[in-house]
């Protein structure tokens, strides 16, 4: 026997018995983007390497560390570790935002090469929106409440908590960078290798560290709400001002970064303790100087994007009795002499004329009580029953497997009417 072949370590398949929740969180998503009046946008899963090296920054851990990288001929190429990069490389190769606005979504999945563990995978998925020019903490606020509708609609609002922070200019990120650096190494011997790596390359990464004795001593550091610029700082103080009068409830974070180089100004996540310590549902802020850092038009942006796999997970952690539509509505049994035409023209006029409806021939042959016996595994609500009498006399059977009504013999040409009435 030949040896089996396995998935590559931290990229997963998705069975049938999963598929239809996944299916769920994806439409409350696009149905949410779609009230808003985003518009989605597909790009490639490979893109030039410098393109994140530029936006994402060489310093941060996932363009060192966690890039799937490989050269084609002459030419470097990776898998996307996120969505921004590729979104402004889009929009300015195909002058979506040349003195225009934009907002714009897209799912897909992404790559990143790390300890693969619970809901944090090598190859996951994430939902995200970008929008372009425009500059006001009116698009912010639009962002958060937009987010913030789809947590109640996936029945997760009450487990998911908003920080919030602004990180300013970066000239105002620069002055508060050398303050944390000089206080930082007033406790050099509770830095790590790698937090002592971070000092020189990228000391704000450090304020969201995992080290308890460091994260105490933290509390004493400066804070970036200090050193932020006045413009930063009336564009923060609208935003939460807008935050209070709809209702949103948030923390102010002042050690809240966010990973990438690219972000000024906001920047916000979605938090949950029912995860354990894979906590952030959904992250994101403003980058106003990215567009014009690859290459186009000086352009404002702001977006965020979330996970997928971690939302499903807290959909189910939370969600105990979620109602999921099954996978067959009707299941057309046959079996005997003459049968199997009546039972496919059967099958696709219900297709055509009941296309809401999820229709199943059963095919594998077998016994009656074999069919049946499948109809429930599949969840089917009806099933259309064509033996040889029914064959001859133009007739189906009609039994209601959830209902519990009495089945009954119905004309073929009776047959979706009833089915219209019965599932209305």
């Amino acid at each position: 026997m030949a040896k089996t072949i396995q998935a590559i370590r931290g990229m997963n398949d998705c069975s049938p018995t999963e598929s239809p929740l996944w299916q769920w969180v994806e439409e409350k998503v696009r149905s949410v983007l779609q009230t808003y009046g985003y518009s989605e946008v597909r790009m490639p899963i490979v893109e030039s390497t410098p393109l994140f090296a530029r936006a994402i920054g060489e310093v941060t851990d996932v363009v060192s560390k966690e890039m799937y990288t490989f050269w084609d001929n002459d030419e470097q190429l990776t898998l996307r570790p996120e969505g921004t990069a590729g979104c402004v490389r889009a929009a300015i190769e195909h002058g979506w935002i040349y003195n225009n606005e934009q907002r714009l979504w897209y799912m897909g999945p992404m790559f990143r090469h790390e300890r693969p563990q619970k809901g944090r995978y090598r190859q996951f998925h994430q939902a995200g929106v970008e929008v372009f020019g425009i500059a006001n903490p009116e698009i912010d606020a639009e962002l958060i409440l937009l987010t913030a509708r789809l947590w109640k609609q996936l029945g997760i609002f009450e487990h998911v908590t908003l920080q919030l922070n602004s990180i300013g200019s970066l000239e105002a990120r620069q002055n508060y960078r050398s303050a944390l650096v000089e206080f930082l190494q007033q406790h050099i011997d509770l830095l790590s290798d790698e937090e002592k790596e971070r000092l020189v390359k990228n000391p704000l990464r450090i304020l969201d560290t995992k080290n308890q004795a460091l994260q105490e001593v933290l509390n004493d550091a400066p804070k970036l709400l200090d050193y932020l610029d006045q413009e930063s700082r009336e564009h923060f103080s609208q935003l939460c001002d807008l935050l209070d009068a709809a209702g949103i409830q948030y923390e102010v974070n002042p050690k809240l970064v966010r990973g990438l180089d690219y972000y000024n100004k906001t920047v916000f996540e979605w938090v949950t303790s029912a995860l354990g310590a894979q906590g952030t549902v959904c992250g994101g802020g403003r980058y106003d100087g990215l567009v014009e850092q690859l290459g186009g038009h000086a352009a404002c942006g702001v977006g965020f994007a979330m996970g997928l796999e971690r939302l499903v997970l807290l959909v189910q952690e939370v969600n105990k009795q979620i109602a999921l539509p099954s996978a067959v509505d009707i299941y057309v049994v046959y079996s005997g002499e003459g049968t199997t035409l009546p039972a496919f023209q059967l099958a696709e006029k219900l297709r055509t004329e009941l296309p809401h409806l999820r229709t199943m021939t059963h095919c594998s042959g077998g016994n009656f009580k074999k069919q049946f016996k499948r109809a429930d595994k599949v969840g089917a609500k009806f099933a259309l029953v064509i033996g040889e009498m029914e064959a001859q006399t133009q007739q189906v059977v009609v039994k209601d497997l959830l209902g519990g009504a009495e089945q009954q013999s119905l004309a073929l040409t009776d047959v979706v009417a009833y089915l219209k009435q019965a599932t209305q």
